[in-house]
């Protein structure tokens, strides 16, 4: 057989000479399946005519071992008309088969595709068409920049939906009535004339026009190979009407063998109206799941005020927005982007962000940030960030991905589902050989009506659902908690987590020295504001926190300033001289040290507080304690997690006494003191090798390389952008106690998972043996496809209504 080869055109980026050229000229010669290829050096591209999607992969795998890059793009597309997991299977591998897509990754609940692929080797048109021919769709961004958001076509494929489900019901009812009450003699009363034909009228538009989508589907996937939830409906429905149609147009063939010519319009009508229901149902219930990202979007204002050079206001829409502006924020608007106040003063609800429930004070330079609510005040602020830059755009973004993303039992059903819908079709074929085989007379009636029924009754949708559903409203639920989770995995590990590490400064304290005791000599405001004059020199940062605690005053003029590098400073303001610093200084000049304020001093050191000493002449003015204050929920936090059987374990680069203080005050027992950030990973992998799931939680860039060996890596949501990147979890309020607050939603959404893949196989193991007629032997009894379509409806929207019952658990 000839070998199909194909054109691609990658980007490579690093082509800088004829060197790198002849190096990649000769390793793409190596490649076995590559026919011919070219080195486009002005192109900054290669061209590859290459036999097989691996043949692409193992290209692009030499090309950035050499050391060159190949641009690699992640978009995540919605996909529409998915009616199944089986669906979700036959979309995903459609994709995956298509060169240039390096993975891909369906979720069901949320309707969307994440994938990973080479710009120069496929397009999403390319993507779309591919998915278009198996009976789906992609929605691409072209759709929504025309207006058609997804939002809106959602929506219009809702109120389709409604309006199919409406007349289902209203053209199935008679038949159902006629079916049940006017068919055959009842009490010596004939049933109606031509009650087949009716019932034949009234089916036929229910089963080819407003199931019509059903059989569409199921025929564009038989012809790539697959099966899904459509295939089973088509068959089902199909089969039950035309062994009626023939009946109706042929009751001899039956009759002449002293058979009855049953007709099944009403069970082909009734399965279609209870499925299009159970999806009308199940797309609402869908819909609520992702409610935490509407209302994440919902929280940006459309328009802003913008403060023109010359001081006119004027009206903006929020994407014309630049930064460097000045915009305009009146009392109860919503802040459009992030940035930092540059005149008056507010408080701004954070809550929807943080999950604090208190406002927050805004001043000049402090940072506001887009989706949160002025309170009382007005104030003006530069633009920072804006569109996708803005942390609320990142928290929607992380959302979004995590949402998308699956859970490792997700894979084991992802592979049942895939086999799921022909070995339903064999059971169903098997009861149909079996009762005529062995059912007597009616073996040929009762076969089919237990092969319809097996094909109706099965429910991939409930296996589907079981997981994404439950992470969706997990990962929802704690973005409005202000708890950020990066995928479904370390939501599903969290769980497991049985030791806590968590670094001191920013994550245990607050991450910023303040002054906590003060002792004057004497209470004269002309001390303090010499104190704030020489402190306002200096660079250090315990000055800051002396400046920050005497407040603006007005600024003296400073004769002499002089930095004493491991003992303070030395200055002098009107002739006289005076020190601040640590009690060496002190001694070094000669000043003299009352017993009563050293033991204060003392004291004070105990407690993990730096004693700043200021004196004028050789007397001490002032004695002032000044600590990286501990977190007001962090002993708390602490006792929650040893309280639920979890080790807590604190590592800091302090000394030893200051660390003990700090652990004292928290409630930890466990703590390792002058830990470099090396040695921070390294006792993450030492607890690792005692059979402990460790979670690291940290704010620093010294934090990063502990947090991504940690299995649970959670950012302080003030701290650095890289802890943040590399973190599975953010915490955005930089609240400790949000912490056990995660690892409970952890325990609750796998909890909720296994409850919902536990009733999605048992309703499976249940009720296809039962439609297959097992139980007719010994009760006589045989399930009617009407109910089949009715429990198979239900058990979807039982699977996602269990999983929104997490939205309202504490």
């Amino acid at each position: 057989m000839a070998t199909n080869f194909q054109e691609y055109y990658l980007p490579v980026e690093g082509l800088d000479s004829e060197q790198d050229s002849l190096i990649l000229d000769k390793a793409l010669s190596r490649i076995s399946g590559v026919e011919s290829h070219r080195v486009e050096l002005n192109n900054q591209r290669v061209f590859l005519h290459a036999a097989h999607q691996e043949t692409l992969q193992e290209a692009i795998r030499v090309i950035r071992e050499l050391g060159y890059r190949v641009p690699v793009v992640k978009q995540t597309f919605p996909v529409l008309e998915m009616s199944c997991a089986a669906c979700a299977v036959s979309v995903e591998s459609m994709l995956k088969s298509q060169p240039g897509v390096l993975g891909a990754a369906v979720n069901y609940a949320s309707g969307n595709v994440a994938v990973e692929y080479v710009p120069g080797a496929i397009q999403p048109e390319g993507m779309r068409h591919v998915v278009r021919s198996i009976g789906y769709d992609l929605v691409l961004d072209e759709n929504r920049e025309s207006g058609d958001t997804l939002e809106d076509l959602q929506r219009a494929r809702y109120l389709k939906l409604r309006r199919k489900t409406i007349w289902a019901l209203l053209l199935s009812l008679p038949v159902v009535v006629i079916g049940m009450f006017f068919m055959d003699m009842h009490d010596g009363q004939p049933g109606i004339p031509y009650a087949n034909e009716i019932m034949w009228l009234l089916s036929t538009p229910v089963v080819f026009w407003l199931g019509r989508d059903f059989f569409i589907h199921a025929w564009k996937q038989a012809r790539h190979g697959t099966a899904g939830m459509d295939t089973l409906v088509a068959l089902s429905t199909g089969v039950a009407w035309l062994f009626s149609a023939f009946n109706t147009l042929f009751p001899h063939f039956w009759t002449n063998r002293g058979l009855h010519a049953h007709v099944y319009f009403e069970a082909a009508a009734v399965i279609i109206a209870f499925i299009l229901l159970g999806k009308l149902l199940e797309e609402k219930a869908k819909g609520n799941t992702s409610s935490a990202i509407r209302k994440l979007m919902g929280l940006q204002p459309k328009t802003v005020t913008l403060v023109d050079a010359d001081g006119q206001l004027r009206e903006i829409p929020v994407g014309q927005v630049e930064p460097g502006q000045i915009l305009l924020v009146k009392p109860g608007e919503k802040i459009a982007v992030d940035g930092t106040v540059t005149g008056g003063n507010t408080y701004v609800d954070e809550s929807m962000l943080s999950g604090e429930p208190v406002p927050v004070l805004k001043q000049e330079d402090d940072p506001v940030f887009a989706g949160t609510i002025n309170q009382k005040g007005s104030i003006r602020f530069r633009a920072d960030k804006v569109g996708h830059e803005t942390m609320l755009a990142k928290i929607i973004k992380m959302v979004q991905d995590a949402q998308g993303s699956k859970a490792p039992v997700q894979k084991l059903v992802d592979r049942i589902a895939g086999i799921f819908v022909p070995v339903v079709i064999g059971i169903a074929l098997t009861a149909f050989g079996a009762w005529n085989l062995l059912g007597g007379d009616n073996g040929f009636t009762q076969g089919l009506l237990a092969l319809i029924t097996v094909l109706v009754i099965a429910c991939p949708c409930a296996l589907g659902l079981a997981t994404p559903t439950a992470i969706m409203v997990g990962v929802g639920k704690g973005a409005e908690k202000g708890i950020l989770i990066k995928d479904a995995e370390s939501l599903e590990l969290s769980r497991k987590v049985n030791a806590v590490i968590l670094d001191k400064t920013g994550t245990l304290t607050v991450g910023k020295p303040e002054v906590t005791d003060a002792w004057w000599a004497e209470d004269y405001p002309a001390l303090k504001q010499i104190l704030f004059s020489i402190e306002k020199q200096s660079e250090h940062p315990l000055a800051e926190a002396v400046v920050n605690h005497l407040n603006d005053m007005e600024v003296l003029t400073v004769d002499h300033f002089e930095s004493l590098t491991g003992q303070g400073v030395q200055a002098e303001l009107k002739g006289e001289r005076y020190l601040v610093g640590n009690r060496r200084l002190m001694q070094a000049h000669g000043v003299v040290i009352d017993p009563a304020l050293a033991e204060m001093a003392g004291q004070w050191g105990s407690e993990a507080k730096t004693v700043v000493w200021f004196s004028g002449g050789e007397k001490v003015l002032a004695l002032l304690a000044i600590a990286d204050q501990i977190k007001d929920t962090s002993a708390r936090a602490v006792e929650s997690l040893q309280k639920s059987g979890i080790e807590v374990y604190m590592l800091t680069g302090d000394n030893e006494t200051t660390a003990a203080a700090i652990a004292r005050q928290a409630g930890i027992r466990h703590f390792r003191a002058e830990v470099l950030p090396e040695q921070k990973a390294a006792f993450v992998r030492e607890l690792q090798s005692q059979g402990k799931t460790v979670a690291m939680a940290g704010d620093g860039i010294n934090d990063s390389a502990a947090l991504a060996q940690a299995d649970v890596s959670i950012a302080m949501g003030k701290g650095s952008d890289i802890a943040m990147e590399v973190a599975k979890m953010t915490i955005i309020s930089s609240e400790l106690g949000k912490i056990p607050e995660a690892i409970r939603l952890s325990a609750a959404t796998v909890r909720t998972i296994r409850e919902n893949l536990f009733w999605a196989f048992i309703y499976n193991l249940i009720g296809i043996p039962i439609a297959a007629g097992i139980l007719y032997p010994f009760t006589g009894f045989m399930l009617n496809p009407m109910i089949a379509g009715a429990a198979m409806a239900l058990s979807s929207v039982s699977v996602v209504s269990n999983s929104l019952r997490l939205k309202w658990k504490k």
